[in-house]
């Protein structure tokens, strides 16, 4: 996986805790210690696997000993019915590690499965896909690697790491008579030389504006078709566009064929169905 290991180690803890609690009182109070089983991990939808080497961690986390096979590496178009892992050890450690591993599994499979929907649908066009920081709570480094997994690129991995100057902080400047440029100006002069300034607008005249102030990248928020071509005509390439509000994915062609450098989809992570997987276990 291409995530840091340490932090990832955390975040299957913290499942963990949050899903054993003092102890699963069901296995304990059912399943023999000394029994060992086997369990297969199958695929019940066609979709992009993503998450095969979390769910072995979370077993390992529940018990060294436990062995997992895995047979499809993230970013694999898996199929219904496949096996993409299997699992042997005691039984009673694979019962308590089965939910939150499938979890893990299912959540960002679905993530690189829809992302996949979106980068196909663009396909041949120079245009990037991306998610926002609409992720869920504690999951964000799992969510954008899994974005990445489907074919998709990053936005912000969180607020520390480039400017964006939303509708919020224009109000704000705005109301005390600052303009475009001199708005641009000041988050250059206050951060640092490896910062990248990106301003949000709503119509084409101020995607200019932005860019004539020195914006690296001008977001344009819920434009209509037209507007985005204007825009992009209008900033003539003195910074990347990125479209934003709204996309859909039977509308994300159209809104590449603006000639946009970048489409952020919120709901490639924050109301992504999960694909569907199941653990058989034979004892």
């Amino acid at each position: 996986m291409d995530l840091p290991s340490a932090e990832v180690q955390r975040i299957v803890e913290r499942a963990l805790a949050e899903d054993l609690g003092w102890g699963d009182v069901t296995t304990q109070a059912l399943i023999d210690p000394a029994w060992t089983a086997q369990g297969k991990v199958i695929a019940k939808e066609t979709g992009v696997l993503c998450g095969i080497q979390m769910l072995a961690m979370v077993f390992r986390a529940v018990d060294p000993d436990v062995q997992t096979d895995i047979l499809a590496p993230d970013g694999a178009t898996v199929f219904v019915g496949q096996t993409v892992a299997n699992i042997r050890g005691s039984a009673a450690s694979l019962l308590m590690g089965e939910r939150t591993a499938l979890n893990f599994l299912q959540r960002l499979s679905g993530i690189a499965t829809e992302t996949r929907r979106y980068v196909d649908a663009v396909q041949g066009l120079p245009v990037r896909i991306v998610e926002t920081r609409k992720t869920t709570p504690g999951l964000r480094l799992l969510e954008k690697y899994a974005v990445r997994v489907g074919g998709g690129h990053n936005h912000r991995q969180n607020l520390s790491d480039a400017i964006l100057i939303k509708d919020n902080h224009l109000a704000a400047l705005r109301s005390r008579g600052m303009s475009f440029a001199e708005i641009v100006a000041l988050a250059q002069q206050k951060s640092a030389h490896t910062i990248t300034v990106e301003v949000e607008v709503e119509a084409p005249e101020e995607a200019a504006q932005a860019a004539e102030a020195g914006a690296d990248t001008v977001m344009l928020d819920n434009m209509g078709l037209e507007e985005m071509r204007r825009a992009v005509e209008l900033v003539g390439g003195r910074a990347l566009i990125e479209a934003s509000g709204g996309v859909r994915l039977d509308t994300v062609r159209a809104i590449a064929e603006t000639g946009v450098d970048l489409i952020s989809v919120g709901a490639l992570t924050h109301s992504v169905k999960a694909l569907d997987f199941s653990i058989e276990f034979s004892i």
